[in-house]
């Protein structure tokens, strides 16, 4: 199964950018990436941005969730 990149847009200031160029499997799925005693989550709204000149999936912010402890 192949992986494609996409980039995250939104979300917390203080999010690395290193967790900003995730790799997914499939668009349609939402990213989870832990953060600050938390989850941020990103879903695929359709749009794209170039990155070293390939167009890349734009993955928006859309929630966080917190760590149950």
């Amino acid at each position: 199964m192949s992986s494609v990149r996409v980039v995250l847009s939104g979300g917390p200031a203080e999010l690395p950018d290193s967790a900003r160029l995730p790799e997914v499997a499939d668009l349609a799925d939402k990213v989870k990436i832990p953060f600050a005693s938390g989850h941020e989550h990103f879903v695929y709204r359709g749009g794209n941005r170039d990155i070293d000149g390939v167009p890349v999936p734009v993955f928006e912010w859309c929630d966080r969730t917190r760590v149950a402890e």
